[in-house]
C-alpha cells in the first residue's frame, strides 16, 4: 500500500465520528503523487516559521492495529504529501499542543477524552511521564529559534501560583502586598531539590537504558546466561504484575502481593524512578513479545502542517540521517500492521460467506408470507435490503417497525432484521434459531410518512424510562440476556416479598455465572448473599446449593475471586443466621477452592469464627465445615492446627458443638492423621499424655471436665484405630470379595455416633469389612498376632499405659469411673471378643491377682482398692452377655467382695462397682446372685459387706424384686447371732422405706426397725443407735408422711430423751450430733399441730439441753428452731379462732363474691375496662 493514498487526517478515533462525516458529506482528496514533500498551507494548526522541523511517532502497538494507532502511524508516513483536508484527528490536536506546550489545555483535552471513553495514548504517556514535569533551566517558548522542540523540557517559572497555593493575604482589598521572605526562602530550595531530582532521575534513566542495550547484546551472544534482577527492574515488574492482577478481578492475590512489596506505592507509576512513560501492560507486552518494540525513549512526535520553506538548510542537513532511519522503521511498522488487517479482512470475509450461505438456506426453508391482492407488487423478502441494525446487534428493538432510520414507503414495508452475532456461533449449546427478515402488510393507502408517524405517536408507548428501556428491546443472544439480566436483577429483587425471595436464587446464580463483566458479577454475588435478611434452614439450603453449581460451573479460581470475598464481608455479621451461611459456604465450597487457599484463607476465617462466635450454632457449623477442610487438606504442616482446633472445640461450653466434634470433625482428622502415619504415632499418645498430666496436677483436685473431653476424643478413635488395623494386618492380601460373604452380626460393633465412626463406611462397604473381620478373627485364633505391628502397638503399648492411667484415678469419682468403663467396653466390643479373651483380660487378671496379700489393709492403697476393680467390672467383664461371661463376672465380685472383706480394706472399689452395674436393671439378678453369696457366706466381715451394698443397688430395682429377694435376704442377715450384721442392715431398710409403697413390705420392715428399738438387748448398742438416727434423717424427708409421723418422730423424741441421761459424754456428744442433722432435716417437712407439740418441740427441748453443755453454736440454732416451731402453732391456734368466727361472715358474703368474680371474669385484658370495674356508680 502506497503511503500517498492514505490522508492522516482522514481517520477518526471512533465509530461516531466516522459515522458524522460520511453524514456531512465530507470526501478527502488524495495527493496524486507522493514525492511532494510538506502538507498543504492552509492547514489551521501549521507550525510557526520558527518552529521544530517534523518528527515521527513510532507506534508501539504491532498486534493492535487500532483506529488511532493506524492514524498516527499513517500520518507519520505521509508527512510530505500535500493534503487539503477540513478536518484532523485528536491525536494530531493533541500533538500540536504538547508541542505549543499548551500543558493545561492539553490536560483538560486528555480529561475529556477519558470520560467519554476514548483514551488517547500520547496523551496517557505524556502525563504519566513525570519527566515532562520535572522543571529544569530551559528557553522560555519564545525563543524556539535556538532549536529547542517540543521533546525539551518545560519552561521553568519563578513560582507557578496556583488557587491551592495562593495566599489571599497578600492580594487583600486593602492593598497589602508584603513579600514574605521565608516563602521566597522555600520556593528557592523546592526549586533546587526539583533540579536535583530531576538530575538523578536522568543518570538513572540513562544507566538503566545502557545497562538494558548491555544485557541484550550480551543475551544475543550468550542467551543461556541470564543476569540476576536489578531493582529497578523489579519495581516496574512489580507495578505491571501488581496492574495486572487488578485488572483481572485477583483481588485477594493482588492485596498479598501488596504488602509483600510494602516499600512501593502501586498507585503511582512515578514511585518507580524512570523518566519515562508507563509502559504497556502485561497482557500487551506479551501479545508483542514476538516483535522488536522500540525504546520508548525513540518515540517522538508527529510535527503536523509543517512546510519544507519553513525549515532551514543547515538543520535539514543535521537531520536527514535521523528521518531517513525513522521512515524506514514507519514503513516497516505499515507493513506489518497491513499484514495483520489483510489476514483479518481475509477471516471476516470468509466467515461472512459462512453467515450469508447460512441466511440462504434458511430463507429457503421459510415460506413467504402472503401479500394482499389489492396492494401494489412489492419485492421478495430474500432481496429487501435490511435497514441498518439498532442497538449494534444487539438487540431486536420493537421501536424499529415505527421508528425506521428511512421512513417507510408504500412499496417497502416496515421491516425487522434479527441479528446473528458472530460469538454465537462459538457456544452452540446456548445458538438462537436464526430468522430471516420479517415482513409485515402494509395497506394500499397513500399517507404521509409524516402524517403515519404522527399518528402511531398516539399509540402510548414509553421507551423514555430506564424500565421502558428494556421492555422496548428483546435480547437475541445469551450474552445480552445476561447483561440485561445484570441491569434489571438489582431493581427486582428489592421488591420481592422476603419470604419468596428464594425463587430468584437460580436467576442470581445463572447470570452471575454468565455475565461477561466482573463488577456485575460482584453485585449479583453480593444481592445473592444479602438475599435474605436472616435466611431459615431451607433458604440457606437453597443458597448454598446454588453456591456449590456456581462454583462446579466456573472453577477454583472464580470461586477464589469472587466467592469467597462475599464470605469474608459477612464473617462478623449481626445476624447470627448470616454468619451460619458463611460457615457453611465454607464447607460447602471447600471441594471446588485451590488447595492453598483451602489450607490458609478458608482455614483461617473458620478458626477465627470459630474462637469468637458467641452464637452455638454458627460454631456447630463451623466445626463441621473444618471437618470438610480437614477431609480435603493435603498439607502436613497443618496438622498441629488441626490438632490445637480439635481440643479447642472440645472444651466448647455447648453440647452442640461438642456432639459434632465427635460425629464429624474428630473422624475426618483421624481420617487424615491415617494418611499421615500419624494416628498411632502421634494423635493417640498426644491425648494419652495430656491424660497423665492432668492426672498428675489433680492430686488434690481432678479437672473432671478435662479428662472426660480428653477421654471421649480417645473414644471417637477407637473405629478408625481398629480400621487401621485390620487394614495393616498380615492378611490384607488375602481378602477376596468374590463368593458368599456372610453379614455381619448386628451387635457386633457399638451403636457408631455418626455414619463416619462406622467402620464399614470407613474400610469402603460392609462387604470388605466382612471379609476383613473373617480374617481378623481366623488370624487371632489362630496364627497370632507375629509381624502385626499395628495390633501388637495396641496390645503392647496402648493397654498398658491406659491400665495404669486407671490404677491412678480417684475410685470415689463417679464420672470418671463411668467415663473409662464406657472407654474400655467400646474398645473391648469394637476390637472383638477373642481380642478382649486373649489381650485385655489376661493384662488386668495380671494385675488383679485376688488374693489377701495383694491388698494393703493398713493404708489401703492396694490394687483391689483403686478404680481399676470396677473398671475391669464394668467396662471389660460387660461387654459381653452370655453364660460363661456373667459367670465370671460373679466370680471376680465374689473374690473382690470377700478378699476385701477379710482384710479390712475399704470398700469403695466394690461400692463403685456395684453403683456402675446397679444403674443397668439388666445386672440387678446378677448383682442379688453375688450379695446372697455373702449373706450365706460364713464370715460376719463377709456378711457385713453384703448387707451395706443392698443399700446401693436397691434404687431403681423393681418392687417385686425386692420383695422376693432383697427383704428376706435382709431378715437373714438380722437373724444371725452378730450384732455388726443386723446394725449393717438398717441402711438397706431405710432405703426400702424410703423407695418402696407396697404396703405389706412396708410393715414388715417398720416391724423389723421397731424392734431394734423397742428390744431391750439392743439399749446399749450405741451403733446400733447412731446408724438408726442416721437412717432417720436420710429417708425421713422422702419417707412415707404416716410413717414419718407415727414412727419416725415419737422414736427420735425417745431418743433425744434417753440422751440426757447418758453418762459417757463421747457417747453423748455423738448421739446429739446425729440428732441435730436429723431434726435438721425433719424440720422442712410438714408437720401436724399434735406431732408439733407432743414429739418434734419436745424432742428439740432435749437436745438443747444437751447442746447446752456440749456444743454452745449448735445451742443458739436450736433454740431459734424452738422459738419458729411455737410461733408456727401459736398461729394456727389464732387461725382456727378466727375461723370459726368467720364462718358465718363468708355464708354471707358468698353471694358478693360470687357476683364479682363472675364480673371479672367477663373482662378483656384492657386496662381501662378494668379500672372502671371499681368505680362508683353515679
Amino acid at each position: 500500500m502506497a503511503a500517498g493514498n492514505v490522508n492522516p487526517f482522514n481517520l477518526s478515533d471512533s465509530e461516531d465520528e466516522a459515522d458524522q462525516r460520511a453524514e456531512d458529506g465530507v470526501h478527502i482528496e488524495k495527493s496524486p503523487s507522493v514525492g511532494t514533500q510538506g502538507p498543504s498551507s492552509n492547514n489551521p494548526f501549521s507550525p510557526q516559521a520558527d518552529a521544530e522541523p517534523p518528527a515521527l511517532l513510532v507506534s508501539s502497538t504491532r498486534t493492535s492495529p487500532s483506529v488511532e494507532g493506524i492514524s498516527v502511524s499513517v500520518a507519520a508516513a505521509a508527512m510530505t504529501v500535500t493534503l487539503a483536508e477540513t478536518r484532523v484527528s485528536v491525536d494530531v490536536i493533541a500533538a500540536q499542543l504538547i508541542r505549543d506546550h499548551y500543558i493545561l489545555t492539553a490536560l483538560e483535552f486528555h480529561t475529556e477524552l477519558l470520560e467519554s471513553g476514548r483514551e488517547l495514548p500520547r496523551l496517557r504517556d505524556y502525563f504519566s511521564n513525570p519527566g515532562n514535569f520535572e522543571r529544569q533551566t530551559g528557553t522560555p517558548p519564545a525563543c524556539k529559534e535556538q532549536g529547542l522542540g517540543p521533546g525539551g523540557p518545560l519552561n521553568r517559572a519563578g513560582s507557578i501560583s496556583t488557587l491551592d497555593s495562593l495566599d489571599f493575604a497578600r492580594y487583600s482589598d486593602d492593598g497589602n502586598r508584603e513579600s514574605d521572605e521565608r516563602v521566597a526562602v522555600l520556593e528557592f530550595e523546592l526549586r533546587k531539590a526539583k533540579e536535583t531530582i530531576q538530575a538523578l532521575r536522568t543518570n538513572l534513566t540513562q544507566a538503566a537504558e545502557s545497562d538494558t542495550q548491555e544485557r541484550n547484546k550480551n543475551y544475543s551472544s550468550h542467551p543461556e546466561t541470564q543476569e540476576p534482577i536489578r531493582p529497578l527492574e523489579k519495581r516496574a515488574l512489580n507495578f505491571l504484575v501488581n496492574e495486572y492482577l487488578l485488572k483481572n478481578e485477583y483481588k485477594l492475590s493482588a492485596i498479598t502481593f501488596s504488602d509483600e512489596n510494602d516499600d512501593q506505592d502501586f498507585e503511582l507509576w512515578d514511585d518507580v524512578g524512570l523518566n519515562i512513560p508507563k509502559p504497556p501492560d502485561l497482557l500487551q507486552i506479551y501479545r508483542n513479545c514476538g516483535s522488536a518494540l522500540p525504546s520508548p525513549r525513540n518515540t517522538v512526535d508527529v510535527a503536523v502542517g509543517v512546510e519544507s520553506g519553513e525549515l532551514t538548510g543547515n538543520y535539514i542537513t543535521q537531520k536527514s540521517d535521523l528521518l531517513q532511519q525513522q521512515q524506514t522503521e514507519v514503513v516497516e511498522e505499515l507493513e506489518y500492521q497491513i499484514s495483520l488487517l489483510n489476514e483479518e479482512k481475509q477471516s471476516l470475509a470468509d466467515y461472512i460467506k459462512k453467515l450469508q450461505s447460512e441466511i440462504q438456506s434458511l430463507r429457503r426453508t421459510v415460506s413467504p408470507p402472503p401479500h394482499d391482492q389489492g396492494s401494489q407488487p412489492n419485492p421478495p423478502s430474500s432481496s429487501t435490503p435490511p435497514q441498518p441494525l439498532l442497538d449494534n446487534g444487539q438487540y431486536l428493538d420493537i421501536r424499529g417497525a415505527s421508528e425506521p432510520d428511512k421512513p417507510p414507503t408504500e412499496s417497502t414495508p416496515p421491516t425487522q432484521t434479527i441479528s446473528n452475532p458472530t460469538h454465537t456461533s462459538s457456544q452452540p449449546h446456548a445458538k438462537l434459531k436464526s430468522r430471516g427478515t420479517v415482513v409485515f402488510d402494509q395497506p394500499n393507502r397513500k399517507l404521509s410518512p409524516a402524517f403515519q408517524q404522527a399518528l402511531l405517536s398516539f399509540c402510548k408507548m414509553s421507551a423514555d424510562s430506564r424500565l421502558g428501556a428494556e421492555v422496548s428491546r428483546i435480547a437475541d443472544n445469551e450474552e445480552s440476556v445476561m447483561l440485561m439480566l445484570g441491569r434489571c436483577l438489582p431493581h427486582i429483587v428489592p421488591n420481592v416479598l422476603l419470604a419468596k425471595r428464594e425463587e430468584l436464587i437460580p436467576l442470581i446464580l445463572c447470570t452471575a455465572c454468565l455475565h461477561p463483566e466482573p463488577k456485575e458479577r460482584d453485585q449479583l454475588l453480593h444481592i445473592l448473599f444479602n438475599l435474605i435478611k436472616r435466611p431459615d434452614d431451607e433458604q440457606r439450603q437453597m443458597i448454598l446449593t446454588g453456591c456449590v453449581a456456581f462454583a462446579r460451573h466456573v472453577g477454583p479460581t472464580r470461586v477464589e475471586a469472587e466467592l469467597l470475598p462475599q464470605c469474608w464481608e459477612q464473617i462478623n455479621h449481626k445476624y447470627p443466621e448470616r454468619r451460619l451461611l458463611v460457615a457453611e459456604a465454607c464447607g460447602a465450597l471447600a471441594p471446588y477452592l485451590p488447595k492453598e487457599i483451602r489450607s490458609s484463607l478458608v482455614l483461617s476465617m473458620l478458626q477465627q469464627m470459630l474462637a469468637e462466635d458467641k452464637a452455638d450454632m454458627v460454631r456447630e457449623a463451623v466445626v463441621k465445615s473444618l471437618a470438610i477442610i480437614m477431609g480435603y487438606i493435603d498439607d502436613p504442616d497443618k496438622y498441629s492446627q488441626g490438632f490445637e482446633l480439635m481440643l479447642l472445640s472440645l472444651g466448647d461450653p455447648s453440647e452442640r458443638v461438642v456432639s459434632a466434634i465427635h460425629q464429624v470433625f474428630i473422624p475426618a482428622f483421624a481420617a487424615w492423621t491415617t494418611e499421615l502415619g500419624n494416628l498411632q504415632t502421634t494423635l493417640i499418645p498426644s491425648l494419652l499424655a495430656r491424660i497423665e498430666k492432668l492426672l498428675k496436677q489433680g492430686e488434690h483436685g481432678l479437672d473432671e471436665h478435662k479428662l472426660h473431653m480428653f477421654l471421649s476424643a480417645l473414644q471417637s478413635l477407637i473405629p478408625p484405630l481398629f480400621s487401621v488395623v485390620i487394614q495393616n494386618a498380615p492378611f490384607i492380601h488375602r481378602v477376596n470379595l468374590q463368593g458368599d460373604i456372610p453379614p455381619i452380626e448386628v451387635t457386633r460393633f457399638p451403636r457408631p455416633a455418626s455414619p463416619l465412626q462406622d467402620i464399614a463406611t470407613i474400610v469402603g462397604s460392609r462387604e470388605t469389612l466382612s471379609a476383613l473381620l473373617i480374617l481378623y478373627d481366623y488370624q487371632l485364633e489362630h496364627e497370632g498376632t507375629t509381624g502385626w505391628d499395628s495390633l501388637l502397638w495396641v496390645v503392647n503399648q496402648l493397654l498398658p499405659q491406659l491400665i495404669d492411667i486407671v490404677g491412678r484415678i480417684n475410685v470415689a469419682s463417679t464420672t470418671c469411673v463411668h467415663e473409662f468403663s464406657r472407654f474400655f467396653w467400646r474398645l473391648c466390643r469394637t476390637f472383638g471378643k477373642i481380642f478382649t479373651n486373649t489381650k485385655v483380660k489376661p493384662q488386668f487378671q495380671e494385675i488383679l491377682r485376688l488374693s489377701e496379700e495383694n491388698v494393703d489393709a493398713l493404708t489401703g492403697n492396694g490394687i483391689l482398692t483403686k478404680a481399676t476393680v470396677p473398671i475391669y467390672a464394668t467396662g471389660v467383664l460387660t461387654c459381653y452377655n452370655q453364660d460363661e461371661d456373667r459367670k465370671l463376672l460373679v466370680g471376680f465380685l465374689e473374690d473382690v467382695m470377700t478378699t476385701l472383706s477379710l482384710s479390712h480394706a475399704p470398700l469403695d472399689s466394690l461400692k463403685a462397682s456395684f453403683v456402675e452395674l446397679g444403674a443397668n436393671p439388666v445386672y440387678h439378678e446378677l448383682l442379688l446372685t453375688v450379695l446372697w453369696y455373702g449373706v450365706v457366706h460364713t464370715s460376719a466381715l463377709v456378711r457385713c459387706t453384703a448387707a451395706r451394698m443392698f443399700e446401693l443397688i436397691l434404687r431403681g430395682m423393681s418392687e417385686a424384686l425386692i420383695d422376693r429377694r432383697v427383704a428376706p435376704a435382709l431378715i437373714t442377715l438380722c437373724s444371725g447371732p452378730e450384732f455388726s450384721v443386723r446394725i449393717s442392715t438398717i441402711p438397706a431398710f431405710g432405703t426400702i422405706m424410703e423407695t418402696v409403697t407396697q404396703k405389706e413390705l412396708l410393715e414388715r420392715v417398720k416391724m423389723q426397725l421397731a424392734s431394734f428399738l423397742e428390744d431391750p438387748q439392743y439399749q446399749d448398742q450405741h451403733s446400733l443407735h447412731m446408724e438408726i438416727i442416721r437412717t432417720f434423717g436420710r429417708v425421713g424427708p422422702n419417707a412415707e408422711p404416716r410413717f414419718r409421723d407415727e414412727f419416725v418422730l415419737p422414736h427420735l423424741h425417745k431418743l433425744a430423751l434417753g440422751n440426757n441421761v447418758q453418762a459417757t459424754e463421747s457417747k453423748r456428744i455423738d448421739i446429739a450430733t446425729q440428732l441435730f442433722e436429723a431434726y435438721s432435716a425433719l424440720s422442712c417437712c410438714f408437720i401436724s399441730e399434735e406431732l408439733m407439740v407432743n414429739h418434734f418441740l419436745p424432742g428439740l427441748r432435749c437436745l438443747r439441753t444437751d447442746m447446752e453443755q456440749l456444743s454452745p453454736e449448735h445451742e443458739v440454732i436450736l433454740s431459734s428452731m424452738i422459738k419458729e416451731g411455737e410461733m408456727k402453732v401459736e398461729n394456727r391456734g389464732i387461725g382456727q379462732a378466727e375461723g370459726s368466727v368467720s364462718i358465718a361472715a363468708s355464708l354471707v358474703g358468698e353471694d358478693a363474691k360470687t357476683k364479682f368474680l363472675s364480673k371479672m371474669g367477663q373482662l378483656t385484658t384492657s386496662g381501662a375496662m378494668l379500672a372502671n370495674v371499681f368505680q362508683r356508680k353515679k
